[in-house]
């Protein structure tokens, strides 16, 4: 029997609408994106012309207009000048530190939350997890002044009663407790917050591949780090790229509360402080403004890099 081929026609395609056109379709939804882009411009955009106060001898009674112009001067006086080390130093170990510790925290309690099955005690867990985030770091600090203060605070009474210790330790006046005290209260102040987006990632996993593994005989463990994690994985990712964008932020109104002891000045000045002891208190607006933007160009180039790094494994920003 003879076979008939049919020819099929070629289907036209179809012309793509301009970008006005589109616009004018999705103007309702536009409109709402509008007063956000407007907050934007406003509130990210427009000051970064005070960027130039970096590059100049500014004075606030001629303004940047007439201010004289002195190139990398205050760079200069930032890389030469002795608290250059410290305040690197500072910086990089606390922002490590919470790195570390801080961002697989939030995944940890995800993942333990996302096994238990009675409900009234895994919503009561991440509401009291939550509750931190929403109070302010003056409140937050004055927790933890209470809990380690030498009069009456529950943690001196408690290593005493396990005689660990004598006499009462005033532990935010010891340089070598504060690194511990400061990344120790951050994450307990953010780590359920910071978990609902990975519960959320956690909860649209396919629950047939669960199912499948329990089949096959794999524990619980098993499914985490053969099922769990590498689903979430697209998620952790865009917020490790984010995490080590932000490396060079080790932190300021935590550290600026806690550390009000000028002797923890030598483990607690990172550059968020140092700008503003430097640009506020003593108004050396130019030499601020420059050291806050060699800041903004190193986690540029830090989130960068990392985003480069993860195109490579199929997940990146852009």
């Amino acid at each position: 029997m003879a076979q008939i081929s049919v020819e099929q026609e070629p289907v036209p395609k179809r012309k793509k609408d301009s970008l006005l056109i589109r616009f004018a379709k999705q103007w309702d939804i536009q409109l709402m994106v509008l007063p956000a882009l407007a907050l934007i411009f406003v509130f990210s955009y427009i000051p970064m012309y005070g960027i130039l106060m970096a590059f100049q001898d500014f004075n606030i009674f001629k303004g940047m207009g007439e201010s004289p112009w002195a190139g990398f001067k205050h760079f200069e006086m930032f890389f030469e000048s002795p608290e250059f080390m410290t305040v690197m130093r500072n910086t990089i170990v606390i922002s490590l530190l919470k790195f570390i510790i801080g961002f697989p925290a939030p995944i940890m309690l995800a993942l333990m939350l996302n096994e238990v099955r009675h409900m009234f005690f895994k919503r009561l867990v991440q509401t009291v997890s939550y509750l931190p985030h929403f109070l302010s770091w003056v409140i937050v600090s004055g927790f933890a002044i209470s809990l380690l203060s030498t009069d009456n605070g529950s943690v001196n009474i408690l290593l005493q009663k396990l005689n660990l210790i004598e006499e009462p330790l005033n532990f935010l006046s010891i340089p070598k407790y504060f690194w511990t005290i400061l990344v120790t209260t951050g994450v307990w102040k953010e780590i359920g917050f910071s978990s609902i987006v990975y519960l959320a990632a956690v909860a649209g996993v396919d629950p047939h591949m669960y199912e499948a593994a329990d089949m096959d005989g794999a524990s619980k463990f098993r499914q985490i780090f053969t099922i769990t994690l590498p689903s979430i994985m697209p998620v952790v990712v865009i917020f490790m790229i984010l995490a080590i964008g932000n490396l060079l932020t080790a932190g300021f109104e935590d550290i600026l509360l806690l550390a009000k002891n000028p002797v923890l000045r030598e483990v607690s000045d990172v550059i968020d402080t140092y700008v503003y002891r430097i640009g506020i208190e003593n108004s050396r607006f130019s030499y601020a403004t420059a050291v806050g933007l060699f800041k903004a160009v190193i986690s540029v180039m830090l989130l960068t890099i990392a985003n480069l790094i993860a195109r490579k494994s199929g997940n990146s920003l852009w």
